[in-house]
């Protein structure tokens, strides 16, 4: 990971931008939409720019005393001695720095955004491949619609009604799960919140139906990430506890949700961690914290994976 992909509030904060184009134009209207004030330097700056509210213009060439006050900037010109000049000015000064197309002198890159707020996806590349970013961005238009966008609002209406009500932070989170997976969510999507509404209440009110501890039973294949089903992708998303063979590959164990504790039980030929005996009452035991338990086998589980003795334990 090259980049700390992190989401900043830049509310009523003052931001730089130095260039008057199209793309300066682009990146000025990103930053308004998070709720900044913007100041734009260029020698020449497009008209329609100066007529955008919360936009100071300064037609002038760059210099330091620009950067007075300023949060953070960003450098959108096609003249690379002024974008150096606002790089290493920015930079001596600790106000973060973005130079369009030149990764090399930025010290964060802007990334493509799935604006479906106040869900918020951001794809990048590390500049590496901006044109790659862009299609998966495209890719995953089509799978998160803009329903989403109310579904997001809604649940955020209620957070703190949830946070009153249900204390513990695991048994929280499952009521989540279970709201935004079910006929809640559909229901909210389909634009009825008034049923959604009252589906959440009584869900509140009967806090203590909330699921206990489950164990899940995934096969990881042969190992490449991409063999797995979306069903096996959402249960491991879901777990408390990834319970893993030495046959399951690196990449797919650390596809498991990253908070979820891992505990690994060997399996290699004459070197078992644990004995089956141990890892059935381990599942079980799991299980009776109230735990997501998700058991991950390579291969196939019910061939020479003894997936068939953990289903009879528990």
């Amino acid at each position: 990971m090259n980049f700390l992909p992190i989401f900043l509030n830049i509310k009523d904060k003052l931001c730089l931008v130095v260039g008057g184009g199209e793309v300066a134009k682009r990146k000025v209207s990103v930053l308004l939409e998070a709720g900044a004030r913007v100041r734009v330097v260029a020698p020449q700056i497009e008209p329609a720019l100066s007529k955008l509210p919360r936009v100071e213009t300064i037609v002038a060439r760059f210099e330091a005393q620009h950067l007075e006050g300023v949060t953070l900037a960003i450098a959108a010109t096609n003249n690379r001695a002024v974008n150096l000049q606002v790089s290493e000015l920015a930079h001596a000064r600790n106000i973060p720095v973005n130079v369009v197309d030149d990764p090399g002198l930025c010290s964060f890159i802007m990334p493509a955004i799935l604006d479906r707020s106040p869900l918020m996806v951001a794809f990048s590349s590390g500049g590496a491949s901006p044109v790659l970013t862009r299609m998966m961005r495209g890719k995953l238009e089509a799978i998160i619609p803009h329903s989403y966008s109310r579904l997001a609002a809604f649940a955020e209406r209620f957070r703190e009604l949830a946070k009153r009500h249900i204390t513990n932070p695991a048994k929280r989170r499952i009521f989540w799960e279970d709201a935004l997976e079910g006929m809640v969510a559909e229901k909210v999507l389909a634009g009825d919140e008034d049923s959604a509404e009252a589906m959440l209440q009584q869900m509140l009110e009967n806090e203590d139906n909330i699921r206990r501890g489950e164990v899940y039973l995934v096969g990881a294949g042969p190992g490449d990430p991409d063999l797995l089903t979306f069903r096996a992708l959402r249960l491991m998303q879901k777990a408390d506890v990834v319970v893993y063979d030495n046959l399951v590959a690196k990449p797919i164990v650390e596809m498991a949700r990253r908070e979820a504790q891992r505990i690994f039980v060997g399996k290699k030929r004459a070197d078992h961690t644990l004995r089956q005996e141990e890892i059935n009452e381990l599942l079980v035991r799991l299980a009776k914290e109230g735990k997501r338990v998700l058991r991950l086998k390579g291969g196939d589980p019910f061939i020479f994976g003894r997936g068939g003795e953990e289903i009879e334990t528990l």
